[in-house]
């Protein structure tokens, strides 16, 4: 519940948001000012550890994207790839162009799910001023038909690419189990092609409605290339300097908060963001045109310190994962799928899987999925069994710099705001880094006796 009050003593002030709404997972936001000063600004998140990381002990390291995709029904996608990126790093896979050249539209088109269902369903309410999506139904009922659109053109995607659309069963360490078919990458295609109206109209939309002005700098961290707008592969980017993802564990620091269940991550003892922002920020040079063109007609310019405009950026990006997936599609639809090239034909049985010998070694990936840079690792022994394994979740890693945002942002607002309006403005602080809550409750050591 919320503490509210038409008048605000901005001596004093209790906000007790209890379960913040329209995110994914349970989550408090606690703000405490006495007599004038800071007490308590926390964002607590409540939900138990899954342990994830523990039950891939013990497991074959051809298993693991088939466990691990279950973090996420909103990233799966994402969780298998990086799950699969890991586990070739570990075992000194290389997949072919045409196999990286699939799971890049993979990662693309769940960009595209997540950015829409953040866009439309969890933020536009508050742009709007109402509590929750429903009411939009009755007073904006085309752009709720137009937004359901474009999300099934993105759900499709998942079916035709990796046999459905949440938890992807086709991907595989090396390649595929099945190729997509090719009248289904048509009939993708040409859903693609119809998407590109729905997100002019989302621009336009989105262009009219009035985010909430606050600026923190703060450390934007993202993956980085040369050569493309980084999210399937690259080096890791901070502060401009670049460092390998095999070294992320010197790069940022986890640590364990007594009020939360998710961890607080900091590189150089200074918390920092990840998400659509971060990569924006970090290689606005690599957008498709048509994205740079979306962010100059909604003002948006890198780098940007407002975090709430982490939705715009988003935007930007779902015009940018489009157009990069409408190119990979004419090219594969031109040239067809080489299916010896991305057909897996030799996979392990499961009575080999403990014969096999193998070499014991560490491999480690890192993917950008919709919320930022997600992370895993996995150590494996003689037979590909797992002995240790570590996911780093973009949320947990986004929570201590939400903390940061809201502790400069409270006495920004003191005596200038009631206390409904300053609390929306911490939810809406909150949502507009889209959190995945569920998926941030992770521990690195577990120990069952």
């Amino acid at each position: 519940m919320t503490k509210s009050s038409n008048k605000i003593d901005p001596q004093n002030l209790n906000i007790d948001v209890h379960y913040l709404t329209r995110v994914e997972g349970h989550g408090n936001i606690v703000v405490d000012v006495k007599e004038g000063k800071l007490a308590k600004c926390e964002f607590q998140v409540i939900e138990s550890p899954r342990f994830f990381e523990s039950m891939l002990v013990g497991r074959s390291i051809w298993e693991a994207q088939h466990l691990t995709s279950r973090i996420c029904g909103i990233c799966a996608c994402g969780h298998t790839l990086a799950s699969i990126k890991a586990a070739e790093d570990a075992l000194g896979v290389k997949p072919s162009d045409e196999v990286v050249m699939l799971r890049k539209l993979l990662l693309y088109t769940e960009m595209l799910d997540s950015h829409i269902l953040h866009i439309y369903i969890l933020v536009a309410p508050d742009l709007l001023g109402v509590k929750s999506v429903m009411p939009l139904v009755k007073t904006h009922r085309p752009v709720i038909d137009m937004a359901l659109r474009m999300k099934r053109m993105s759900d499709y995607a998942g079916e035709v690419l990796a046999g459905r659309h949440i938890h992807p069963i086709s991907y595989v360490i090396g390649g595929l189990t099945q190729a997509p078919s090719r009248e289904g990458l048509e009939k993708l295609y040409s859903m693609m092609l119809e998407s590109r109206k729905d997100g002019e109209e989302t621009v336009k939309i989105i262009k009219t409605l009035k985010f909430p002005e606050f600026q923190r700098p703060t450390q934007y961290m993202s993956l980085t290339s040369d050569d493309e707008y980084a999210m399937y592969d690259g080096d890791l980017m901070v502060n401009g300097e670049k460092s390998r993802v095999r070294d992320y564990r010197k790069l940022f620091i986890e640590s364990v908060v007594d009020y939360s269940k998710a961890k607080i991550s900091k590189i150089n003892g200074k918390s920092y963001a990840v998400g659509a922002l971060s990569r924006f920020n970090n290689n606005f040079d690599k957008l498709h045109k048509k994205a740079k063109a979306t962010a100059k007609e909604l003002g948006l310019k890198a780098p940007c310190h407002n975090p709430y405009l982490n939705t715009a950026a988003q935007l930007v990006e779902w015009v940018h994962c489009l157009e990069e997936s409408i190119t990979i599609l004419e090219k594969i639809l031109k040239e067809g799928v080489k299916e010896d090239k991305v057909v897996v034909s030799s996979w392990p049985k499961r009575s080999e899987l403990g014969k096999i010998k193998y070499k014991p070694n560490t491999g480690a990936a890192c993917v950008e999925v919709p919320r930022g840079s997600l992370f895993h690792e996995y150590t494996i022994d003689d037979s590909a069994h797992i002995t240790a394994a570590n996911c780093v979740i973009p949320t947990n890693q986004n929570m201590g710099n939400l903390e940061d945002d809201m502790r400069k942002l409270v006495p920004e607002l003191l005596g200038k705001k009631t206390q409904e309006e300053i609390t929306l403005d911490l939810e809406m602080l909150a949502r507009s880094y889209d959190p995945c809550i569920s998926c941030a409750t992770h521990l690195l050591d577990v120990s069952f006796v």
